[in-house]
């Protein structure tokens, strides 16, 4: 079933909406002192929450993933351009959480491509004979 334009407008609105929901997400922590507080506890968005929970809960109307994929590689500049904002701002927010939380390592290496950097080191070891010949 096609989508209204109304719809592909509205979806960069709720994303951020999203967005601001994963960015003020908070946990229950017991301090030192045993009190309870609430502490920030930031969540990576993803697309599939967003699509299949959170824009139905919010909207009563979605796209399944692989319309959200095949829009962003069409030619039409409005779906596509949509999604790519969409991708972007999750991204965006996924990166920084990575960054300065340390969390989401997964979905770092996974969903943004990035990897951990390896140090190799390379020794040289002399030839021992264990046969006493020098050969």
């Amino acid at each position: 079933m096609a989508k209204s334009k109304e719809f592909i407008e509205l979806l960069p609105i709720k994303a951020r909406e999203y967005v601001k929901e994963c960015m003020g997400n908070t946990k229950t922590h017991v301090a030192g002192s045993g009190k309870v507080v609430q502490v920030q506890d930031r969540h990576i968005p993803t697309v599939g929450y967003f699509l299949n929970i959170w824009l139905y809960d919010n909207i009563g109307e979605t796209i399944n993933r692989s319309t959200y994929y095949d829009w962003l590689k069409q030619e039409d500049n409005e779906k596509s351009n949509t999604i790519k904002e969409v991708d972007t701002l999750f991204k965006d927010l996924a990166v920084d959480i990575v960054a300065n939380e340390g969390k989401g390592i997964f979905y770092a290496k996974n969903r943004l491509g990035m990897h951990d950097k390896q140090h190799i080191e390379q020794k040289s070891v002399d030839k021992f004979d264990f046969d006493g010949n020098d050969d």
